[in-house]
């Protein structure tokens, strides 16, 4: 089975993003920010991470490069979910390293083709 890592700090959106994932089929885990996801991909290294930006503690932005620098053997896919939608944020999450983005709101479908495109589902 698949493992995703959700990391939003609104439950409201992990919510969400956790019934979608499960129906297809993931293991689900949650971080309200990015200290916390550095510690759970500590715990566990996921398949799938779906990473916003605007969290407090720790960003997106910082979580992924912080990831991305970490040397682990296995990487995961990372999937940007995020109100930010300027082109200049989408340069910025790819070149730290971000597989793919995906501008909220969002539904279901979207987040599904969004993961075939990256290869994760």
């Amino acid at each position: 089975m698949k493992t995703c890592l959700i990391v939003d700090d609104s439950r409201m959106i992990r919510n969400f993003l956790r019934s979608s994932l499960e129906s297809l089929d993931f293991d689900v885990r949650e971080a309200a920010n990015g200290r916390e996801a550095i510690d759970r991909c500590e715990e566990a290294m996921p398949d799938l991470i779906l990473l916003d930006w605007n969290m407090p503690i720790m960003d997106g932005l910082e979580f992924i490069k912080l990831l991305r620098q970490g040397g682990h053997t296995s990487q995961p896919k990372v999937v940007f979910c995020t109100t930010e939608n300027d082109s200049e944020h989408i340069r910025t999450a790819i070149e730290a390293g971000a597989d793919e983005y995906v501008m909220k709101p969002f539904d279901h479908e979207t987040l599904h083709m969004k993961l075939q495109l990256v290869g994760a589902a």
